[in-house]
C-alpha cells in the first residue's frame, strides 16, 4: 500500500474515532423521574422537546393523531408493583405512554409494547389502559414536562405540560393491606423498638384502621422511650380519639415541653392548638 493511501486511511480512522467519541447536547434531552407511590416505585423516562416559538398542539403535534408523548423514542412508564390508572388495573412492568391530543379532550393510553411510538405501529389490543382527560390551560411551558403532583393517599397525578396546555391522569397504588401485613411482621420480630410501635400507631391512626390497637401501640412506644416529642404527640392524639381528654392534654403538654427544647416550633403550635381544643 502506498504511503499516501496509508496516510489517508489513518486520517479517516482518526476522524471516525473522534466522531464516535464526541458528545453533543441533544435538542430534546432525556429525562427520568421517579416517585414512590404507596409502596410502588413509579419511573417515567422521556425526551423533552422545546417549543422554540412554534405552535405545538394542533400544528407541530396534530390533533387526533397518536403522539409518543415526547421526542425521539417512546415515553416509558415503569411500575414495580400493581397500580391503577384512572381506575384501570395495570400489572408491574414497563409500558409505552401514548396520547391522542385533542382540543377539548385527550386520549391517554398505556401500551404493553414499550417500544411503540407512533400510530403506524400501534396495536389497540396491546393497550392495557385507555382513558380520557380534559386539557387545561397553564402559563407557558417552554420545554415539554412530565411531573407527578398531589402525591397523597397512595396516589399521584401524572401531569403533562407543554406550551399553554396541561393534562393529567391519576395513578394509584393502594398499600394499606400490604402495610398492615408489614406491621404485623415487624411487631412479631425480635427487634421491636419504640419507633416500630410509633410507626404502627401513626399509620393506623392516619388510615383509620385498627383503631382498637392505636392507643396500645402509642403507649408502648412512649413507655420504651419518652424523650421524643413526636411520639408524645401521637400518644396525645390516640388518647383524644379514645375519649380520654385528660390524658390527651397531659401528653400534649409533655410533647410541647420536649418540642421547645428541640426548637420544633411546629409541634409546639400543634400541641397548643390541641390543648385549647380539648380544654373546651
Amino acid at each position: 500500500m502506498h504511503l499516501k493511501t496509508l496516510t489517508l486511511a489513518a486520517a479517516t480512522a482518526a476522524f471516525t474515532l473522534h466522531a464516535h467519541a464526541q458528545q453533543l447536547p441533544q435538542p430534546s434531552p432525556l429525562a427520568k423521574i421517579e416517585q414512590q407511590v404507596g409502596l410502588t416505585q413509579v419511573t417515567i423516562e422521556y425526551s423533552r422537546p422545546s417549543a422554540k416559538g412554534r405552535t405545538i398542539f394542533g400544528e407541530l403535534v396534530p390533533y387526533g393523531e397518536i403522539w409518543r408523548t415526547g421526542a425521539n423514542a417512546s415515553t416509558k412508564v415503569t411500575v414495580d408493583g400493581p397500580v391503577t390508572i384512572d381506575g384501570q388495573p395495570v400489572k408491574p412492568g414497563t409500558y409505552a405512554l401514548l396520547t391522542v391530543p385533542g382540543k377539548d379532550a385527550w386520549r391517554i393510553m398505556l401500551n404493553s409494547d414499550s417500544k411503540v411510538n407512533n400510530g403506524r405501529d400501534h396495536k389497540a389490543e396491546n393497550d392495557v389502559v385507555a382513558t380520557k382527560a380534559v386539557p387545561g390551560r397553564t402559563e407557558h411551558v417552554e420545554t415539554f414536562t412530565i411531573g407527578l403532583a398531589n402525591v397523597v393517599n397512595d396516589g399521584a397525578t401524572v401531569e403533562l405540560s407543554w406550551a399553554n396546555t396541561k393534562v393529567g391522569f391519576r395513578i394509584e397504588a393502594p398499600a394499606t393491606e400490604q402495610a398492615l401485613k408489614n406491621i404485623e411482621t415487624a411487631l412479631a420480630g425480635d427487634d421491636v423498638s419504640a419507633g416500630t410501635y410509633h410507626s404502627a400507631a401513626r399509620f393506623c391512626m392516619d388510615r383509620g384502621v385498627h383503631k382498637d390497637k392505636v392507643l396500645e401501640w402509642a403507649k408502648k412506644s412512649v413507655a420504651m422511650d419518652d424523650t421524643r416529642f413526636w411520639t408524645q404527640h401521637t400518644l396525645a392524639l390516640a388518647y383524644a380519639e379514645s375519649g380520654d381528654k385528660k390524658n390527651a392534654i397531659a401528653a400534649a403538654r409533655k410533647s410541647s415541653e420536649l418540642a421547645r427544647k428541640a426548637d420544633a416550633a411546629n409541634y409546639v403550635k400543634m400541641n397548643e392548638e390541641k390543648i385549647a381544643e380539648w380544654s373546651k
